[in-house]
């Protein structure tokens, strides 16, 4: 395995050039619905010294972390849920104001493709596809009906973090989102242990094949799965290996020494420029980019939108 990040992970867009400041809302406006999310806390060691780990993403070293009780949503926001806040809000995502986002090159139609002008250097599958958004995927002619409990995507970490705020919840820091995909298991690689198939049996929604252009689909999928697919971890929680990328609320880092991170509910830097993303995609695979291990991450601007990044969100305590 490489050590650096890889394209295929998470492109940026290369809007957001500037040092930006956090901006923390742990507050909560109005009264979250918790009746979909689990109560969880506790010590865990976060982190990786396993030898698969991308050591210049900042995965190691293994470092015991405690968390105050928090809620968080047992699966990813569906296409369903972002709806009914764009119905009631009319909020337009970072896509919609741009005019374009980053679309997987297999799903684009003949026609759209046609089109398409622009490709990620070194990862020519991204294309940049101009209407492509969340409500309609793949772009122009593309639409959710048959998906609407599918992880919406083509969110920003600004757009997940307006549901958020919306809904009286926020996005969980990158502590509680390892924690909950661990599922109560300590130090395994994936949420139900170490072997990615036990018993030959997939466990998750990742790439199967050569990538990035022959998926044999053996777990069921070539893109998104449902929310609810699979088998949920020890905590009850749904996909949090594989699928989509999930946004966390912190700010991007590869150093956590005993020096400058707090080892209890850690929040991050103050500042950055990338944000943290957990949990890997349908797009990921052992030969390319295995981050669908629980402790892996990666990171890019807040207003990059792409069709394998989504979001849960959590509730303060």
């Amino acid at each position: 395995m490489g050590n650096k990040l890889k394209p295929c992970c998470l492109p940026s867009n290369s809007i957001s050039g500037k040092h930006l400041v956090s901006d923390l809302e742990f507050g909560v406006k109005i009264k979250a619905n918790t009746d979909k999310m689990v109560r969880i806390g506790g010590s865990f060691l976060m982190g990786t010294n396993d030898k698969e780990q991308f050591q210049l993403d900042g995965e190691s070293p293994v470092r015991e972390i405690y968390l105050d009780d928090f809620y968080i949503d047992i699966k990813t926001v569906t296409n369903r849920d972002f709806k009914v806040f764009i119905d009631n809000t009319s909020y337009k995502t970072d896509a919609s104001k741009f005019g374009w986002s980053f679309v997987f090159h297999k799903f684009i139609s003949r026609r759209t493709s046609a089109n398409v002008k622009e490709a990620v250097s070194g990862a020519e599958w991204w294309r940049k596809v101009e209407g492509a958004s969340w409500n309609h995927p793949e772009g122009p002619g593309s639409n959710i009906k048959k998906r609407m409990d599918h992880p919406v995507v083509h969110v920003s970490w600004n757009d997940a973090k307006a549901y958020c705020n919306w809904s009286g919840k926020r996005l969980p820091t990158e502590a509680e989102w390892e924690f909950s995909a661990r599922g109560g298991l300590e130090q395994k690689k994936y949420p139900w242990g170490n072997n990615l198939t036990p018993n030959g049996k997939h466990k998750c929604n990742i790439w199967q094949g050569i990538f990035p252009n022959k998926n044999t689909k053996s777990d069921g999928y070539e893109a998104t799965a449902p929310s609810l697919s699979f088998e949920p971890n020890g905590y009850g929680i749904y996909n949090t290996s594989g699928n989509v990328w999930e946004w966390c609320n912190d700010w991007f880092t590869t150093t956590h020494n005993k020096n400058n991170v707090a080892h209890t509910n850690p929040k991050g830097p103050t500042t950055g420029t990338t944000k943290v993303t957990k949990g890997g995609s349908y797009l990921c695979h052992e030969s390319y980019c295995n981050r669908y291990r629980v402790s892996a991450r990666t990171a890019t601007t807040p207003d990059t939108s792409t069709g394998h990044t989504g979001f849960r969100c959590a509730v303060s305590i």
